[in-house]
Parts: C-alpha cells; structure tokens; sequence
C-alpha cells in the first residue's frame, strides 16, 4: 500500500514536479536539487519510490525532512509510468513538470519556463531544450527557437516532436492530465501519451532557453530497446496515423512516415512479425523508392540480411 511522507501541503500550488525513484540513491540527490526552485515558495516536489530495493527510499525520505516542499509516496513496484501517474493524482500545482532521478535541471531552468508559461497565458506546454545522452560519447544538444504553435499537426511534423516526445523537457499546464494517464506496462510511453495531451492544446510552445540534462544510461531503455519495446513504440505511431489524422493532417508527413518505416523494420528484425506499417505514397528517399519496388515485407527482409551481413553476431 502506497503512503506519503508530507512535509508541507500548500493550498495555492504554482508548480507541481514529479520524480519517479526506482534504485538511484547514487544520483537522486544531485536530481532533486537541480530541480529545488529558489525564486519563490509556492511550489512542490513528489519523489514516488517505486518499490526501491536499494537505499533510494531513506534517501526520499531524508530530502523530504531537509525541505519542506517535498512530499515523498512509498509503493509497489508498477514501473516507470504508473510512478509517474500516482505523482499526477497527488499533484496539486497549476503547472506540472517531470523528471527522471538519474537526470538533472540546468540551474534557473524551471523558474525560466515557468515564467515562460506566465507570460503566455494561452500556452499549455512549453518545451525547451535537452542536452540528450549528457556525459556520453555521443551528447549533443536538441534546442529550439522562441515559438508559439497554434496548429498542434505543425508541432508534430515540421517541429518533429515526434522524435523528442519525452516528457520531462516540458512544462504542462496541470488541467490536460485531467483525464490522461500514462500507460501502465507500456514502454516509449512518452509517445503513447503526447498526442492526448496535445488534442487537448490550444498553443504548445518552445523556448531557446532552460537546459535538461538526460544523462547517458548504456542500460536505458534509449540505448537497449528489444523487440518488445520497438513494438510498443511502433504500436504508438500506428495509432497516429490511423487513427489520429487530426495530429497530422494537412501536413506533408513524408518524414514522419520514414521514421515510421525505420521502426517498423527494426521491429521485423528483431521479432519476425509480418509488417503492420501501411504502404503510403511517398517516394523522396532511396529507400522509399525501394519500398515501392519491393513492398514493406520484402524490404524488411533484405534490411535485416543486409545488417546481418555488415553486423554478424
């Protein structure tokens, strides 16, 4: 049974922020005070142990007795979403934002885009930029410009959030969780829940300023995703362009459509089963132009001897 450690619970909450903790007593400390906001008082941080079986939860509960604006949840192991959705309903702010407990804020960078969100009242997320893969071989910086996007299908596509549609480089206005959820069991689940939340935005913006760092894990699900998890993500996309034409039409999604591609033959390599991904009419790359010559499964079949030729194991 899940119980909280409480601190303090303000009655005016300006800004909820929730951090799964599942066995990261080496890094939690250094995440939870990155995102500790000085600038003013009307704040909140929910560490939710999942089920830690290192010192991750004393370690909770020692942050908590040191500030009293951390609330800490003690439960079962359900995983990384179902963390994140036991913070949402226990969440009292006006604005939520998301961390993972082995990354860290840029200093100043919450109180940046939380102003950012004040003074765009129509805003309701806001993304800035991420340092991805942070103290790896391969880091490199996602950034963006100061815009404002009124047609959600735009940001999807041509800003290509569908590539970084995670969630703890943003900043949401708490109301959109509402009735949204992350899905428990699922993995890429960042993917999965985006496009809910965004049919229900009026303006998603982005902002030059403000840094995450999503520090390099070997064994993060980025850098280890099996079958099972590209499965998962292509499942996501499936359910875009089938059923959500709202997130993309009009739009020309010749490049959203590759990406789709690529993830459908890393799935059939990985787990041989039949192709689900629609041909669409597009033919801008070579192997677009091959799709069409050879059809999905065929395709498939020659990527995956191809990379068993160039990557035997």
């Amino acid at each position: 049974m899940a119980f909280c450690s409480i601190s303090r619970i303000f009655a005016d909450v300006k800004l909820s922020i929730v951090i799964p903790v599942y066995n990261v007593e080496e890094t939690l400390r250094t995440c939870v005070e990155s995102a500790v906001v000085s600038s003013f008082d009307d704040w909140e941080m929910i560490l939710v142990d999942d089920g830690s079986t290192d010192g991750s939860g004393c370690v909770c509960n020692q942050l908590a007795q040191e500030n009293r604006h951390i609330r800490v949840i003690h439960k079962a192991n359900g995983g990384l979403s179902d963390a994140r959705n036991y913070g949402i309903e226990m969440a009292t702010g006006q604005y939520l934002a998301f961390a993972d407990s082995d990354d860290a804020f840029h200093p100043g960078t919450l109180e940046h885009v939380l102003a950012v969100m004040e003074e765009h009242p129509n805003y309701d997320i806001l993304e800035f930029p991420v340092s991805v893969d942070h103290g790896g071989s391969k880091e490199h910086r996602l950034t963006f410009t100061d815009r404002a996007y009124t047609n959600v299908a735009e940001y999807w596509i041509r800003a290509e959030a569908y590539r970084h549609a995670y969630a703890w480089n943003k900043i949401y206005r708490s109301e959109l969780f509402s009735q949204c959820r992350y899905p428990v069991g699922r993995l890429f689940e960042d993917v999965h829940i985006l496009p809910s939340l965004l049919r229900q935005a009026r303006t998603v913006g982005t902002t030059s300023e403000g840094l995450y760092y999503y520090n390099y894990n070997p064994h993060g699900i980025t850098h280890t995703a099996d079958g099972r998890a590209l499965n998962d993500l292509l499942e996501a996309h499936m359910q875009i362009l089938q059923n959500e034409m709202w997130l993309w039409e009009g739009q020309d999604i010749e490049d959203y459509y590759a990406h789709v591609l690529n993830i459908q033959i890393d799935v059939y390599e990985r787990m041989g089963r039949p192709p689900v991904l629609p041909l669409m009419p597009f033919h801008g790359t070579l192997k677009l132009k091959l799709l069409h010559l050879m059809g999905m499964k065929k395709l498939c079949q020659c990527s995956k001897i191809w990379h068993q030729m160039v990557s035997p194991s």
